[in-house]
């Protein structure tokens, strides 16, 4: 008795090919719908499946394999004598190998105009069966989901006649985490269709992008995946023009670069270093916001990652080419400009489509045996209720400087303190173990600068010594969340230096 083969899949790449070599081998090939077409139109003989079964597809082709005489071949352990009987007696052949992917589910909810109706329509239900079947009994049945495995199980079926245990166990090993994504993607897209916010179980897949030599040191294994169906607007799905591949650090600086640029309507730079900004400068064109970021920090941008919300062009590609950098992000870059920049072997070039910002993407963070879930945040200085508890209200340009210092400070390691102008930072603190110890790293990085400047704390003064700190080195306006027990100290120290303090009710934790 021949052996037999089941094929059904809705990627076709190379199962004409695949089955044929099957076909040659001696193997009968069983299958339905698509696939059977393909395979018939191409001179492979090739049987149905509703011939197999006796009973024919039926519900629109909901059901078809859903049946004892395919999942009997699929189940049995042939080297059992009484499964052996058990199949004889019934007439149920054996099948030995298995080739099936699954209905486009992922490619079907990516479509901006997918009803409910035609999501639920692609969610496979014979085709994760059949795999997850043959995967099970994998000592027996070699299942492929992945058509770049093709080569291998024909090859081995030549050289040996049978494809190797090992094989079969890492195929069978493919097919769980394939039917796992699968229904990962799909448990996702039904539990935001129900609108559960807080599931009893969260699952989550994510797809291999790039093996990384090292993680954050040298002697740490590190592997970088990409979420199906995630943000464009993402440094996981960035196209990179030019350098050598991203390290596990380039990618959490790039992440934290790209997340401060997106604050900013009018053209923006930001340089990053060790997942803080070091200098984030506004402007009228990409040449004067870089101008003004480079300014800010001289020293801690050599480097650094650099992120620009607007096309780089000669000029700044010019001013860019003058500082060693690891990356440089932006929209686009001009030919002037990328032929600048490529001289520089190494340079990383990427680009996002900064007009496809999505909605932020939940926050996971993992710690020893779990998982933290929470929004991003995209609280903005719009968002927050102002009020001005001081005596003296800040003058236009404070309110300007403000809202810098509010949009930068969120991105800083708390304990944060940021000290601006309307146009860039002067000095940044970042992750102290207490907030006038940031305000002080801040204070004396903006040096002389910080006379007429503003001050932006990421959460609110458990004492008046911060405010204190900032009137002497000459800061004129703050800007904090508020809601200490203490906070009149605070704005009595205000009033005292003739400060304009205002209030947003919000804090900018970032651990």
């Amino acid at each position: 008795m021949k052996k037999r083969a089941l094929i059904s899949v809705s990627d076709k790449t190379g199962v004409t090919e695949f089955a044929k070599q099957l076909s040659d081998l001696g193997y009968e090939i069983i299958s339905t719908g698509g696939t059977k077409k393909a395979l018939h139109d191409n001179g492979i003989p090739v049987i149905s499946v509703s011939d197999v079964t006796g009973f024919p597809e039926i519900l629109e082709g909901r059901v078809k394999t859903l049946n004892p005489y395919i999942h009997g071949g699929l189940l049995a352990k042939f080297s059992e004598e009484s499964h052996v009987e058990q199949l004889a007696e019934h007439k149920i052949q054996p099948i030995h190998v298995v080739c099936v992917n699954l209905y486009p589910f992922q490619q079907t909810i990516a479509k901006p105009d997918v009803t409910v109706e035609d999501a639920i329509e692609n969610i496979d239900i014979g085709g994760p069966t059949m795999l997850r079947a043959s995967a099970k009994n994998h000592e027996y049945v070699t299942v492929v989901v992945d058509p770049s495995d093709y080569e291998v199980v024909i090859e081995e079926l030549k050289n040996a006649g049978e494809v190797q245990k090992e094989t079969r166990r890492k195929l069978a090993a493919k097919v769980f985490r394939h039917t796992a994504a699968y229904d990962a993607m799909i448990a996702e897209y039904m539990t935001d269709l129900a609108q559960e916010e807080t599931p009893e179980k969260l699952t989550v897949t994510y797809e291999l992008k790039q093996s990384l030599r090292y993680g954050e040191n040298p002697h740490q294994k590190a592997s970088f995946y990409r979420k199906p169906l995630g943000s464009v607007f993402s440094i996981a799905n960035a196209t990179q023009l030019h350098g050598k591949e991203l390290s596990y650090n380039n990618i959490n600086d790039a992440d934290a670069a790209l997340q401060i640029v997106k604050e900013f309507d009018q053209p923006a730079a930001v340089a990053v270093k060790h997942m803080n900004p070091c200098g984030v400068g506004t402007g009228e064109n990409t040449f004067d916001a870089f101008t003004k970021a480079f300014a800010a920090d001289p020293v801690s941008i050599f480097g650094g990652i650099i992120a620009l919300n607007r096309e780089v062009d000669k000029q700044t590609a010019e001013k860019l080419h003058e500082i060693f950098l690891e990356i440089i992000i932006a929209p686009s870059f001009s030919e002037e400009a990328l032929e600048i920049l490529t001289s520089k072997k190494n340079l990383r070039l990427l680009t996002i489509p900064f007009d496809q910002a999505q909605k932020a993407e939940v926050k996971l963070t993992s710690i020893e045996g779990g998982l933290l879930v929470q929004e991003q945040d995209s609280f903005s200085y719009e968002d927050a209720t102002i009020t001005v508890p001081t005596k003296r209200e800040p003058t236009e340009e404070e309110w300007q400087a403000m809202k810098l210092g509010w949009k930068v400070v969120k991105h800083v390691k708390s304990n944060a303190i940021v000290v601006n102008d309307k146009d860039m930072t002067l000095g940044i603190g970042a992750g102290q173990m207490n907030r006038v110890g940031a305000a002080k790293i801040a204070l004396e990085q903006a040096g002389e600068k910080a006379t007429g400047a503003v001050l932006a704390s990421d959460a609110f003064f458990p004492m008046d010594d911060t405010v204190e700190a900032a009137a002497k080195a000459g800061i004129t306006a703050i800007i904090q969340p508020g809601g200490s027990i203490r906070d009149e100290d605070s704005i009595k120290k205000a009033d005292e230096y003739g400060i304009a303090m205002v209030f947003t009710g919000v804090r900018h934790f970032k651990h």
